[in-house]
């Protein structure tokens, strides 16, 4: 820290964290979205394409971002409260579950036209990959994944849960899936091999746990919580609570950066919290940058180097993407 800063601190007495100088996430480019209205939900990247994908829930669109120009290319309309999204980069398809009419919606990545409608997904929620199978898992209904091909267009099974998906990790070198299912108060673990729940972890203490992320070294999985708004960290052995720390409110995403060994926190209070692993139970608050209120959906990519937050228009502001990179 500057030594005018400690100075202006220490006269001040506000806390180191909120006066940090190094500016562990900087911001680097705004990308305007002037016609975006009401609340974003979750982000998917074409890596090697450089493209954002930015479902834009209350807009009922998908917005597709060209990083490298640094503006938006395309947005694809006609979604029914679109909630996540997942690119397939060998077909050049970009998938996005809806919430309202139960869809998991592919489109093609080049002219962007649709090109598969799977039903019969009850409020389609948070999507992911598994890189090693390429099977795609959409979160949805009163409690299940669906396990799709990987071409996102053939249903394989459903693996019921307690209640509604929120965010969900895979191991990458082991079968498990941890699901927050809040509604529950629980952490599912599923076994991906026996498509079937093999354990649940209480979240009783903090609760409304939404956002997900996984240290799997160190075995442990960082759980964003809303009542109180702690971050919880576990032990994937166990399933116990090992540290938690305060973070901001309203926090709908989270990122393990594991090059840097920080946490990146985005939450709807209007801040993203950077914090700091020391080791796998020891966690330490370095810088919280303001945003505004509202933006709690986020996305960091380790392979394009860049965190990205979706900021939705309120008060007069228009809505943006800001992109962010780690110093």
């Amino acid at each position: 820290m500057k030594p005018l800063l400690i100075f202006l601190v220490a006269w001040l007495g506000l806390p180191a964290v909120h006066a940090q100088a190094t500016d562990m996430l900087k911001l680097t480019k705004t990308i305007p979205l002037a016609d975006v209205k009401g609340r974003f939900d979750h982000f998917a990247a074409d890596v090697e394409g450089k493209r954002l994908f930015v479902a834009a829930l209350g807009n009922n669109t998908l917005e597709v971002i060209d990083l490298a120009a640094g503006k938006r290319l395309r947005s694809i309309n006609g979604l029914h409260k679109p909630t996540g999204t997942v690119f397939l980069p060998e077909a050049n398809q970009i998938g996005v579950a809806n919430g309202d009419d139960g869809t998991f919606k592919l489109f093609d990545g080049i002219t962007y036209q649709l090109v598969n409608n799977l039903r019969g997904l009850e409020d389609a929620d948070n999507v992911r990959r598994d890189r090693n199978t390429k099977l795609v898992y959409v979160g949805y209904g009163g409690g299940a994944l669906v396990v799709l091909d990987g071409s996102g267009r053939q249903r394989h099974a459903d693996i019921k849960l307690p209640a509604h998906p929120e965010s969900f990790q895979l191991e990458t070198n082991g079968p498990r899936i941890f699901v927050n299912v809040p509604d529950a108060k629980q952490v599912a673990v599923i076994d991906r091999q026996k498509k079937d729940l093999v354990a649940t972890w209480s979240m009783e203490t903090f609760q409304a746990n939404f956002p997900m992320a996984l240290d799997e070294g160190n075995r442990r999985l960082f759980v964003g919580c809303r009542n109180p708004a702690r971050l919880a960290v576990l032990d994937t052995t166990s399933g116990k609570v090992v540290s938690d720390l305060v973070i901001v409110r309203d926090t709908d995403d989270l990122f393990y950066d594991a090059k840097r060994k920080r946490i990146y926190v985005s939450g709807g209070e209007g801040s993203i919290d950077v914090i700091e692993q020391l080791d796998a139970d020891h966690y330490k608050m370095r810088e919280r940058i303001p945003t505004r209120a509202g933006a709690r959906t986020s996305f960091f990519s380790a392979e394009l180097n860049e965190f990205y937050l979706a900021v939705p228009q309120r008060n007069g502001q228009d809505a943006e993407i800001r992109i962010y990179h780690p110093e």
